[in-house]
């Protein structure tokens, strides 16, 4: 039977979540009709069809796809699958290597002709609708009416014209945030500092903008693109539009900003909005002026750096960028100063008392230590390896015995099939003929679908992995210093850590750090079950995986038990998750397919270069 999946989309701008469901219900009629199986759904809510990168709907129907779960893939027309003439095509190939046909209710069987001809006319709906829209913000701004978006001191007023249609654009001040703006543009044009500045409105317990914290970036902004309490010119009763375009970045998919030309600005006069007289503007524009010029060779050393470095601007600034946190505010460690750590929160905002800092040489290699002695600790790894291919190779057996049975069976129901047949050219019908061959078809067609259902065999794994994994991870840390291999070392490394915790300790300057992670948890549970007696489990470093709250129905678990160092399957299915039990309850649990990679980058392709057949 031919197994299809599902897609539908809605954007945010002029449809509702009830079109999914009306997308689906359309599907499955027509599915209905062509008796396809549906094998599943997948879908994108409130998301822009301009880019298949950030939909996560997606890019798991390509994972599903890849992976022969269906062979049609069904939605209501093109434009629901992409409207991005690059992102069609790709998709296109994609889907016809995985052996999936594109088909949709308006345009049936998509080819090569409907990607090319169907592409360009989206991709030319959006270019128009884009203009469009411009245009409209255009004749509003012109208006004094806002073009989008809400500054701080101003709130949105509500009106209705005669026709009960909503009245767009219309902005009042807010008293109580005027203050609070007239008091930044006096403080920074006295002298202080915006951290400074930040630190007090939120020691005073000031609320910021959308309710959040002050930063010093809140205040100061970026002077050029008009950001920043201090250079937004609509509180000198000037409304500036158009100083930006955003444009989308093809490899990531998101919208990046440009600064438009100042002759594209438009500028309306809104005097009713006005909160910062002409002098206080100008006293902060001349204190901006004497900032620049005190710190120009700084900031033209750091952007000539940036040009040498471009082919860093797509990876972390360092190694442990974005896995630090806070323990005491759970905010972000960041680089504070050229090499330092610092809690953000504190030195930003002054909203968290951890003042400690820790340098970047120092932490990257109380890390690496760390992760290199928790990788290698003999026992734990190698039960933990041990159990695992002990495992697999045990449904690897059950599967091929399995799936040998099923086979044996199709040849017996095939050939009753045709002994019946025969009987029949014969001249030899009976009317229990017709009831045993009706049996004998069900019976064939459930084991067809079984055997559509199996995954890929996969080779057993090698019982010497857990030998081989140790001298892997000896030259691991070698291999993040060197200018070959380091990048790709580093990406693995972070894909092992979840995050780093960072806490005060009691002695002056003293950091103490905590690893966090899926693997840190398995091998702590298994180091715990050799120094406490069973059922007393006690882990150090916390294992805080991505918790699934939903499973398929044809899931199944792998369990360490309490007691033993072993997995037991509590479940066999096409997607299986590993899953850690303490006294019968699970504790955390991790996609079975990505264990191997959870126990360290080469786990896996050790797996199938030492596969026995």
């Amino acid at each position: 039977m031919t197994r299809a999946a599902l897609y539908a989309r809605y954007s945010s701008d002029n449809q509702r979540e009830a079109s999914i469901e009306d997308q689906f219900r359309l599907c499955r009629e027509h599915a209905a009709r062509e008796r396809w199986q549906i094998v599943g759904s997948y879908e994108d809510a409130a998301i822009s069809g301009a880019s298949t990168i950030l939909r996560p709907g997606i890019q798991r129907l390509m994972r599903d796809a890849q992976q022969g779960e269906f062979n049609i893939l069904l939605a209501e027309a093109l434009d629901r699958i992409s409207r991005d003439q690059a992102d069609v095509a790709t998709l296109y190939k994609h889907l016809k290597f995985a052996g999936v046909t594109i088909v949709t209710l308006a345009e049936d069987e998509i080819s090569e002709l409907h990607v090319g001809l169907k592409g360009t006319m989206n991709a030319l709906f959006l270019k128009d609708l884009a203009m469009k829209t411009h245009r409209g913000l255009r004749g509003r701004v012109e208006k004094g009416k806002a073009g989008g978006g809400l500054c701080y001191g101003y709130r949105v007023v509500k009106k209705l014209d005669g026709n009960g249609e909503p009245i767009r654009g219309d902005r009042a001040i807010i008293r109580e945030e005027a203050e609070i703006v007239l008091r930044i543009f006096c403080e920074f044009a006295s002298g202080k500092s915006p951290k400074a500045i930040a630190v007090d409105l939120n020691r005073d317990g000031v609320p910021g903008p959308l309710g959040r914290a002050w930063g010093d970036t809140s205040i100061r902004g970026h002077v050029s693109r008009g950001t920043g309490i201090v250079n937004n010119e609509l509180y000198t009763g000037v409304l500036v539009w158009n100083r930006l375009r955003f444009v989308k970045d093809p490899s990531t998919g998101r919208r990046v900003s440009r600064i438009n030309p100042e002759t594209a600005w438009i500028r309306t006069e809104v005097p009713h909005l006005r909160i910062v007289d002409d002098a206080l503007w100008n006293a902060v524009r001349a204190r901006q002026k004497d900032i620049a010029v005190r710190f120009e060779a700084t900031v033209d050393g750091i952007r000539k750096a940036k040009a040498r470095k471009l082919h860093e601007k797509k990876r972390p600034v360092s190694l442990l960028s974005g896995l630090l946190t806070c323990g005491c505010c759970y905010g972000k460690y960041g680089l504070i100063m050229r090499d330092r750590y610092g809690c953000l929160n504190h030195h930003r905002r002054g909203t968290c008392d951890n003042n400690r800092t820790i340098t970047r040489e120092k932490i990257e290699e109380r890390v690496l230590s760390g992760l290199r002695d928790r990788l290698i600790s003999g026992r734990a790894v190698e039960e933990t390896v041990r159990a695992f291919a002990e495992e697999m190779n045990r449904l690897n057996r059950a599967r091929r015995a399995e799936g040998e049975q099923d086979r044996r069976a199709l040849d017996k129901i095939e050939k009753a099939i045709a002994g019946i047949i025969a009987a029949i050219e014969d001249g030899m019908y009976q009317p229990s003929m017709k009831a045993r061959m009706d049996e004998l078809e069900r019976q064939k067609a459930e084991i067809v679908t079984r055997q559509l259902q199996v995954p890929p065999d996969t080779p057993d794994v090698h019982p010497n992995i857990a030998s081989i994994y140790h001298k892997r991870v000896e030259r691991f840390t070698d291999a993040l210093h060197d200018d070959d291999d380091g990048r790709i070392a580093a990406e693995e490394l972070r894909s092992l850590i979840e995050e780093v915790v960072l806490l005060p300790g009691e002695k002056r300057g003293e950091v103490h750090a905590k690893l966090r992670g899926e693997l840190f948890g398995i091998l702590d549970f298994v180091e715990a079950e050799h120094r406490h007696r069973p059922g007393e489990v006690r882990t150090k470093v916390e294992a805080c995986p991505r918790n699934q709250t939903q499973k398929p129905a044809s899931c199944g678990l792998f369990a360490f038990q309490a007691g033993r160092s072993s997995l037991m399957s509590v479940g066999e299915g096409t997607s299986t998750d590993f899953s850690v039990l303490h006294q019968g309850e699970p504790l955390w649990e991790i996609p079975f397919q990505h264990f191997p990679e959870a126990l360290g980058c080469w786990a896996g392709p050790v797996a199938h270069q030492f596969g026995a057949k």
